[in-house]
């Protein structure tokens, strides 16, 4: 059963559609696998019956005897997102407000994962309401982190990533507003992509034209995994205006560690000082930007060239005018007071006082900054930061208070380091860079490209994998 769990998502596929598996032994052996793992990581909840799952996975073994394939996740078993919606599932957005909220209709991408074969066997774990890269809510408790249960999984998508670094699942989903792709995948040593702004539609928003700081998108523990995952997920859909129409040149084949020679990496750092960051992270960050340059890449840090204060004061403003109507929308609920959390009721009330010109604003200094990194890729083929500015933090912190001496003025600022792939919408992937000295904490690099340049991203991580293999083959004991 082991060695069924330890098989990333093409694997399983392969050997799915060969019949060396079949549908129903994939489905035993990661069910046997979560309920002897789940209780101490608690990274998904709401899982199916087991006989449920067991007869559906039996009925896609009958389909494949047939000649049938639903795609090449057929019979795989996949938990979403509990921020995303899966008929016959509770959507609760980790919120006890929301416990019993059942959806009427799936979300684009569980419909599209579904289409092409997947098994929905539960949800994954996210913090309450998404807010605060920390999976925990009074709703299921605290997800722990799959290398060390003392410390944070970090989030939103904390469960996804906990449940593919303990072998729980074999692909997964998340989503990413303020890092929630990219911090859990670096704290868990696994994959987590952040794509192009309207690379994958999400119609049912309530606003579909301005709502688009937050994009769904693949988890993985293989390259592979991630990009067959992101072509399953994205796609132009017309009831979301601003989806992009074009595809994604890329396929399952392609890694060639000579894409590294001569490529230009600019290495962002701690921009000069401005963000805070715990010792060691910069240093295990770059010690993973020598095997770039050691296949021959030209690493060299930069400056960014634009005033990260006034990246921040925007980053504010966006994030009240998005975060604060989602929790308004909750506020008349009774006992929303109680039962909200703190962090979630500020951002509502920050809103409150936010004028259209405060807005507009935010929106020009968004426009001069997506500028300016464009014209960074005129001449740096990707940028690179970490995934976060600290290591995984105590599980019983709601977040950390202050980073190497200087005081964090909000509950999210130890995350400023992931805001500026999202306001410029341009596609970030976070790869797995190192480890904490204590052997135990893992620590990731976020690799930005220019807009569009998702194809590009996942060529140029094939071959940092193929040539750190046995690193990122690490698993937790």
């Amino acid at each position: 059963m082991s060695e069924i769990t330890d098989f990333d998502a093409s694997t399983l596929s392969r050997r799915i559609h060969a019949r060396e598996l079949s549908c129903r032994e994939v489905m035993q052996a990661f069910l046997a696998r979560i309920h002897k793992l789940n209780p101490t990581f608690n990274a998904l909840v709401n899982l199916a019956p087991d006989d449920k799952l067991l007869a559906q996975a039996g009925e896609y073994d009958k389909e494949l005897a047939s000649g049938a394939s639903r795609g090449w996740l057929h019979g795989i078993p996949v938990a979403i997102k509990d921020a995303a919606d899966a008929v016959g599932f509770p959507s609760t957005k980790g919120c006890e407000l929301l416990a019993n909220h059942m959806p009427v209709r799936d979300s684009l991408m569980t419909a599209r994962m579904k289409d092409a074969g997947c098994i929905v066997i539960g949800k994954t774990t996210s913090p309450e309401l998404g807010l605060g890269s920390h999976t925990f809510s009074t709703l299921f408790g605290a997800t722990h982190n799959a290398w060390d249960t003392h410390v944070s999984a970090g989030g939103s998508s904390g469960g996804a990533a906990v449940c593919l670094a303990q072998r729980m699942l074999p692909i997964a989903d998340g989503s990413d507003f303020m890092g929630s792709l990219r911090n859990p995948a670096g704290w868990n040593h696994v994959y987590g992509f952040r794509p192009t702004q309207g690379r994958i539609p999400q119609p049912y928003n309530p606003d579909v034209n301005i709502d688009m700081l937050s994009t769904e998108g693949p988890m993985g523990r293989s390259i592979e995994d991630v990009g067959r995952l992101l072509l399953t997920q994205s796609g132009y859909d017309m009831r979301a205006p601003l989806s992009l129409q074009g595809s994604i040149n890329w396929n399952a084949g392609d890694v060639d560690v000579a894409v590294l020679k001569d490529l230009r990496i600019g290495w962002l750092a701690n921009l000069d000082g401005h963000l805070a960051t715990e010792d060691g992270v910069l240093d295990t960050c770059e010690d993973a930007l020598k095997k770039f340059s050691g296949a021959g890449a030209v690493v060299e840090e930069i400056p960014m060239g634009f005033d990260p204060g006034k990246v921040w004061e925007c980053w504010l403003a966006w994030r009240r005018a998005i975060a604060g109507p989602r929790v308004g929308s909750l506020m008349h609920l009774p006992g929303a007071k109680d039962k909200i959390k703190p962090e979630a009721q500020w951002e509502y009330e920050c809103s409150q006082g936010m004028t259209f010109t405060d807005f507009r604003r935010a929106t020009e200094t968004r426009s001069a900054f997506y500028r300016h990194m464009l014209a960074l890729f005129e001449k740096w083929d990707v940028l690179v930061l970490p995934t976060a500015q600290v290591w995984p933090f105590d599980v019983t912190m709601r977040w950390p208070g202050e980073i190497e001496g200087r005081r964090m003025d909000t509950y999210h600022r130890w995350m400023e380091v992931t805001t500026y792939a999202t306001l410029v919408g341009m596609p970030a992937l976070a790869v797995p860079a190192g480890f904490h000295e204590n052997g135990k904490w893992p620590m990731g690099l976020q690799l930005i490209a220019k807009t569009g340049s998702e194809a590009s991203l996942l060529r140029i991580a094939a071959a940092y994998e193929a040539i750190r293999k046995d690193f990122i083959a690490l698993r937790p004991e």
